[in-house]
C-alpha cells in the first residue's frame, strides 16, 4: 500500500508542477533562445522529477562511465545510442548531460496541451513516422545543425519500451545518423524497468543502474555493423548489471 501512495504522490508533482513549468518556458520563449529555455527552465524541472522519484518514490540510480562523455566544452558531433526500458531515462538523461539533447520523436505529441507545446519550443526533431524517407531526411538535415549548435542527439535503437530481461529489434536510425554526419556514437545500458516497469504507473523501489560506454567513431564506418557493435555492448552491459532478469527470462 505505501508503495502505491508514494507512486500517486510522486506522479502528481509531475502532473501539477509541468503546467506550470510548461507556461513559464512559453512565456520566456517569445524573449529567450532554446538554450537559455533548456538550463533555465527544462532540466531544473526534469531534476526536480528524478530528485521525486527517489526521495519519495524510492528510486534510486547509480551511474558508472561518466569519464566516457565528451566534457561540456568539447564541441564534437555525439549521437546517444541508450537502452529504453521505462519513462525514467527520458527525464534522467537530459537532465545530467553536459550538452543539451535533442529527442527524435513522433510529432504527435506535440498536440499534447503545455507539454507537446514546451517540447516544440526546445529545438528537438520531430518527425511523421509515416513519410519514411521524408522523416530520415529531416533527421539527417536537422541532426547536423542541432550537433553543430552544441546539442547531442539522443535516439533509442529498439525504438519503444522493451520489457525487464527482453531484448528488441535494434534499428540503423542511429547509427545512419552518425555515419552521415561523422559523429561518434555512446552506447548506453540502463535498468530502469527493474524499478519503473513498462505501461506501469507504481514505482518498485531499488536501484537503476547506468552504463556509459566508451565513444564508438562513426567515421568510415557503415550504419548496420556499427548498430551490430553497439547492440552487442549494450545486451552484455544489461546481461551483467541485471542478469537475474535475463535468467529469468
Amino acid at each position: 500500500m505505501m508503495r502505491v501512495i508514494r507512486s500517486v504522490l510522486v506522479f502528481c508533482w509531475i502532473a501539477l508542477s509541468v503546467i506550470p513549468a510548461g507556461l513559464v518556458l512559453l512565456l520566456l520563449s517569445l524573449f529567450v533562445g532554446a538554450g537559455r529555455l533548456w538550463w533555465w527552465i527544462a532540466v531544473p524541472w526534469l531534476r526536480g522529477a528524478i530528485a521525486a522519484a527517489r526521495l519519495v518514490g524510492g528510486v534510486r540510480y547509480r551511474v558508472q562511465g561518466w569519464e566516457h562523455l565528451p566534457g561540456p566544452d568539447d564541441n564534437r558531433r555525439v549521437v546517444l545510442c541508450a537502452k529504453h526500458q521505462s519513462t525514467w531515462e527520458t527525464f534522467f538523461f537530459p537532465s545530467v548531460m553536459p550538452h543539451p539533447l535533442a529527442f527524435v520523436f513522433k510529432r504527435e505529441l506535440l498536440r499534447i496541451p503545455v507539454f507537446g507545446w514546451a517540447l516544440g519550443r526546445l529545438e528537438m526533431i520531430h518527425i511523421d513516422r509515416s513519410k519514411r524517407s521524408e522523416a530520415w531526411n529531416k533527421v539527417a538535415r536537422q541532426g547536423v545543425q542541432l550537433m553543430d549548435g552544441g546539442k547531442w542527439v539522443i535516439m533509442f535503437p529498439e525504438g519503444t519500451r522493451t520489457e525487464r530481461g527482453k531484448q528488441g529489434v535494434y534499428k540503423t536510425g542511429a547509427t545512419r545518423l552518425a555515419c552521415a554526419t561523422g559523429a561518434e556514437v555512446i552506447p548506453i545500458a540502463v535498468t530502469s524497468a527493474r524499478c519503473w516497469p513498462r505501461r506501469s504507473f507504481w514505482f518498485i523501489p531499488g536501484v537503476i543502474d547506468v552504463s556509459i560506454g566508451p565513444p564508438m567513431d562513426a567515421a568510415g564506418r557503415e550504419p548496420e555493423p556499427l548498430m551490430r557493435e553497439v547492440e552487442a555492448w549494450i545486451e552484455a552491459e544489461m546481461r551483467r548489471l541485471d542478469a537475474d532478469a535475463y535468467v529469468a527470462a
